[in-house]
């Protein structure tokens, strides 16, 4: 007969079993999830615990109940929340089930970020409790494919299948082997990349240099218009312009346009308007009006 559970264990498994209804059959994602936390949560104790009862069936619930909150986190586009969620009930790296490090480090590589799991992988890996685990040689193979090559960390994967007492002599050989090849597939894309960008230099030179060019064609066109602007300008007489508009000024404001001795000031008021519009509508090269 199966052991009577307690209170805890029996309800996270409930629980389990409704997070795997929600994520599978309802495609409830956000409840599966509600559902996994309260199941942990439920389970109480940390690592040491954790640590002593991992193969029995309560240490079994707990890595179920994060492996289906994983599935359920991905499928909302949730997996930067994925390891942190994690951790908060394993608490260390080296405390997770295998299964629940695999699945990790599979998401973290589908979703091109494969250095979230460097640091995670290796403290697993370094443990010596772990290596005593049928589960480590496979989680070994999948840390060097999905984490350390990816990421071009060729030496330390060296280091890490020499320094690996799992692996038979055969069996490092061909591991380094994978390393080697990939290395080599590493150099050579980098090599590539270097020429690519070599022959587009000259490309975004010839480029920048047109358009400076340009640039500087319009500026100078720019130059002589305001240039030629500023001669016409100059030929304008300013001085009676300005002398004209205090004239308006003292007719219209001091004086008395109907009385006889204004009649001066209005010839003479009359005469710049007319030198002054002469002088607009004449061509560039006339000279200015001259008292």
């Amino acid at each position: 007969e199966p052991p009577a559970w307690a209170p805890g264990p029996a309800q996270a498994a409930a629980l389990l079993e409704e997070a795997a209804d929600l994520l599978v059959l309802h495609r409830d994602f956000a409840a599966a999830v509600e559902r996994c936390e309260a199941g942990c949560d439920s389970l109480g104790p940390g690592p040491g615990h954790e640590r002593c009862l991992f193969l029995t069936s309560f240490a079994e619930v707990k890595c179920s109940l994060c492996v289906v909150g994983i599935q359920a986190l991905a499928e909302m586009n949730r997996w930067r929340e994925v390891l942190s969620w994690v951790l908060q009930y394993y608490h260390a790296p080296e405390h997770l089930p295998p299964k629940v490090l695999e699945l990790c480090i599979l998401l973290y590589s589908k979703v091109g970020e494969p250095q979230v799991m460097l640091e995670v992988g290796s403290s697993w890996l370094g443990d010596q409790a772990n290596q005593s685990l049928p589960e480590y040689g496979a989680l070994l193979e999948l840390y060097l494919v999905h984490v350390l090559l990816p990421l071009g960390r060729f030496e330390g994967a060296e280091k890490l299948v020499r320094g690996c007492g799992v692996f038979d002599s055969e069996q490092q050989l061909a591991f380094l082997g994978t390393i080697c090849q990939s290395r080599s597939r590493w150099t050579r894309r980098e090599e590539t990349r270097s020429a690519a960008e070599e022959q587009q230099d000259p490309v975004t030179e010839s480029v920048l240099g047109a358009l400076s060019q340009k640039l500087l064609t319009m500026l100078t066109l720019l130059r002589r218009a305001l240039r030629s602007m500023s001669n016409h300008f100059y030929l304008l007489p300013y001085k009676k312009m300005l002398l004209a508009t205090f004239l308006l000024y003292l007719v219209v404001v001091r004086l008395d346009p109907a009385s006889p001795t204004s009649l001066p000031f209005i010839y003479k008021l009359v005469q710049l308007f007319r030198q002054a519009w002469a002088a607009v509508l004449s061509p560039i090269h006339r000279p200015p009006i001259r008292d």
